[in-house]
C-alpha cells in the first residue's frame, strides 16, 4: 500500500471527565521524528504516545498535540488546610504583640497564603485511558489520509512512467535514422579527401562513431528502471527510499542520453525525460 507522509487527522471526545482533542499532522522527513505536546497534568502519557506513533508510522515529521478541558464536575474540590491556617494566624498575632498593634488579617489574604487553600487532586487515570483510545482513532485517521494521498501519488507516478516510456520508444524508433544521418554527415565532410584515406581506417572511424552514438543500453536501462518502479508501486510497506534511488538511476541514464545526442529531437527527448524524472522525484519525496 502506497502511503504519503503528508496528512492531518483530528479527533474529539466529550464525556463526563471533559473534552479531549488530538491533532496529528505529518510531513515528509527521512526518518520518523515525532514532536509531542501534552497538557502538564498528562505528561506521563508521552512514552506511551511515542510508542504508538513508532508502531504505526515508519517515516515523517509528526506533530502530535493533545488538548484537555476538564468538566466542572471532574475538577477536585477546594480544601482548607486548617493546621497551616492556625499557624499563620498565630504568627500574625505574635507579630502584632511585638509591634504593639493587634493583627487582623483578612480572610482573603489568608486564603492567598501558599498552602492554606488546597485543591483535591483529580483522578486522571480515566482521562489518560480515554486519551490513549482517542489517540488510536486519530492515528487511524492519519494513516487513512496517508493512504488516500499515497494512492493519488501512485497514479501520478504511473502516468509519468507511461510518458517516460513513450519518450524512450520514440528515441528507439529514430535511432537507425539518427545513426544513418550521422554517418552521412561524416561522409560528406570527408568527401574531398576520401582518396587520401585508407578505406579500412574509414570503416573503423564509422564503427567508432556508431558506438559513441549508440544509446541502446541506456534505453534498456531506462525501461528496466521504469518496470522496477511499477513493480514497487504494487508492493506493501515503505518504498520511498527505494524509489528515490531509482530516480537517481533514471536521471543518470537520461543525462547520458543527452550527452550522446546527435540531433535536436534526441536532445529534446532527453530534456523531456529529465523533466518527468524530476516531477517523479518530487512526488517520491513525500512517500513513506
Amino acid at each position: 500500500m502506497i502511503k504519503s507522509m503528508t496528512a492531518f487527522s483530528r479527533e474529539v471526545y466529550r464525556g463526563e471527565t471533559g473534552e479531549l482533542t488530538w491533532e496529528v499532522r505529518s510531513v515528509n522527513h527521512r526518518f520518523l521524528e515525532p514532536a509531542i505536546r501534552l497538557p502538564e497534568d498528562l505528561r506521563r502519557l508521552e512514552p506511551a504516545v511515542r510508542e504508538r506513533l513508532s508502531a504505526r508510522l515508519q517515516r515523517g515529521k509528526v506533530d502530535c498535540q493533545l488538548r484537555y478541558v476538564a468538566s466542572p464536575g471532574a475538577l477536585g474540590s477546594l480544601q482548607v488546610n486548617h493546621h497551616l491556617l492556625a499557624q499563620v494566624v498565630a504568627a500574625a498575632n505574635e507579630v502584632g504583640e511585638v509591634v504593639g498593634a493587634p493583627a487582623t488579617p483578612l480572610a482573603y489574604d489568608l486564603l492567598r497564603w501558599p498552602g492554606v487553600l488546597q485543591e483535591e487532586g483529580q483522578d486522571l487515570d480515566v482521562v489518560m485511558t480515554q486519551a490513549m483510545a482517542l489517540l488510536e482513532a486519530t492515528i487511524d485517521g492519519l494513516v487513512a489520509a496517508r493512504e488516500r494521498e499515497g494512492a493519488r501519488l501512485g497514479e501520478a507516478l504511473r502516468e509519468r512512467c507511461d510518458r517516460l516510456e513513450v519518450q524512450v520508444a520514440e528515441v528507439r524508433r529514430r535511432l537507425p535514422e539518427i545513426l544513418a544521418q550521422a554517418r552521412q554527415r561524416l561522409l560528406d565532410r570527408l568527401a574531398e579527401v576520401r582518396t587520401e584515406l585508407d578505406p579500412s581506417r574509414l570503416e573503423q572511424e564509422m564503427a567508432l562513431l556508431a558506438q559513441r552514438l549508440d544509446v541502446a543500453e541506456e534505453m534498456d536501462r531506462l525501461v528496466a528502471h521504469v518496470a522496477e518502479i511499477r513493480d514497487q508501486l504494487t508492493r506493501r510497506g515503505p518504498l520511498g527510499r527505494r524509489l528515490d534511488f531509482l530516480m537517481q538511476e533514471l536521471n543518470r541514464e537520461a543525462n547520458t542520453l543527452g550527452s550522446k545526442s546527435a540531433d535536436v529531437e534526441t536532445t529534446r527527448a532527453a530534456v523531456e525525460m529529465k523533466v518527468l524524472i524530476e516531477q517523479m522525484r518530487e512526488q517520491v519525496q513525500n512517500l513513506e
